[in-house]
């Protein structure tokens, strides 16, 4: 059962979060009331090494003592989408970069857009911060989780910060 992706739930202060990991790595983390993919095979398994690691460096995120994640990632899609994606992590935590910045990191300032289009298809928010993206003018645009998660997530990090000072 090498193909047999594993799951398991993780209360959060943004509702339950289902994180889903291959052997290789973590590679998805759904928000809540997001439907699993038809045809997948998937087995609850909060005991998996990835999943036990993901699980604890998100509750030490949410409980203001994580910025950053060091868990393995089995990322699926193009080597667009992947670069677009690892891109976000190179934001740091409690700010923002808009779409076009994003574009420029991955060596493609004309793509903007199609940042965006792969943004909105990051299969590991949070751990890939694509709340950190932002609009050219500093506005809150397109997100997955829908925008009230993402200021709840760039304000979770801000006063984070100022606790910091």
């Amino acid at each position: 059962m090498s193909g047999t992706l594993r799951q398991c739930f993780v209360e959060s202060p943004i509702g339950e979060l289902t994180l889903i990991a291959s052997e290789v790595g973590l590679r998805r983390i759904s928000w809540p009331n997001d439907c699993v993919a038809e045809g997948e095979h998937i087995m609850f398994d909060e005991a998996h090494p990835i999943l036990a690691a993901a699980s604890k460096q998100l509750q030490e995120y949410f409980a203001g003592d994580r910025r950053d994640f060091t868990i393995p990632l089995d990322l699926e899609g193009t080597d667009f989408q992947r670069a677009a994606w690892l891109a976000l992590a190179d934001v740091p935590y409690g700010e923002t970069a808009s779409y076009g910045e994003q574009a420029e990191r991955i060596g493609r300032p004309r793509a903007s857009r199609a940042v965006g289009a792969a943004n909105g298809k990051n299969p590991v928010p949070i751990v890939l911060p694509c709340h950190r993206i932002v609009g050219a003018d500093g506005s809150l645009t397109g997100f997955a989780g829908g925008l009230e998660m993402k200021e709840r997530l760039l304000a979770h990090e801000r006063a984070q910060q100022s606790l910091d000072i």
